[in-house]
């Protein structure tokens, strides 16, 4: 295995990672600024405002991506196992 084999794995890493966190970060960002906003226009200023919310779209989020994230994840690890098998021979 040589250097280049081992950058193209580790780019695939960090790309799935990306990917499968993707979702989950986007929409908690979105829902963040919203409940931000709401606090901002009514001024309530209740801690916990922020994190029920979060918590629940991000679960909802998950069970919505999770086959998607399943998907991704398994092809990566196909990827690897092959790169196993190959003894890095590509």
């Amino acid at each position: 295995m040589n250097a280049e084999q081992v950058f193209d794995i580790l780019r695939e890493s960090m790309l799935v990672t990306l990917i499968i966190c993707g979702p989950p970060m986007a929409i908690g960002l979105v829902v963040g600024v919203a409940i931000s906003l709401f606090q901002a226009m009514t001024q309530i200023q209740e801690m916990t405002l922020t994190f029920v919310p979060k918590l629940v779209v991000l679960f909802i989020t998950m069970i919505i991506f999770m086959p998607f994230m399943l998907a991704t994840m398994i092809k990566f690890t196909e990827f690897i196992f092959d790169q196993i098998i190959a003894g890095g021979r590509t």
